[in-house]
């Protein structure tokens, strides 16, 4: 079992739920394929799971703090939590909506020494960078 099993199998336990195939699938959907909207994701497990299954999994998992939300305007994108995916933040198109990755560890060292100077202890923060993808600043 991997990681990515690992950490999922963990989460459902602390939580007292099973790990079942559907669960398995969305995880694994989700872990491969970054932040998605929920068409993406319902297009992507299709003929594989039907829109009730991969709702009420979407559902479980945000209430049980496995899935985030990246909100986009009125539209939102689905993430796995911090708890089962290496923390990073987003460089978010506000043309096309395309949602990236990014890796910040300066920023992480700021907010660290931001925290200790003014003695809080953060629990969590999400960075995103709004602006026009390579795509469409044409």
């Amino acid at each position: 079992m991997d990681s990515g099993h690992i950490n999922l199998t963990k989460q459902l336990k602390i939580n007292r739920l099973s790990l079942t195939k559907s669960r398995i699938q969305v995880f694994d959907y989700l872990l491969s394929h970054g932040p998605l909207t929920m068409h993406d994701l319902l297009m992507g497990l299709e003929g594989t799971l039907d829109r009730a299954s991969v709702y009420r999994n979407v559902k479980l998992f945000e209430s049980i703090g496995m899935l985030q939300r990246l909100t986009n305007g009125f539209k939102y994108s689905l993430e796995l939590s911090d708890s089962l995916i290496a923390h990073h933040h987003h460089l978010v198109c506000i043309s096309c909506g395309s949602i990236s990755d990014i890796s910040a560890n300066k920023l992480e060292q700021y907010i660290a020494a931001i925290s200790k100077t003014n003695n809080f202890r953060p629990k969590s923060h999400q960075v995103e960078v709004r602006g026009y993808c390579q795509g469409c600043q044409i």
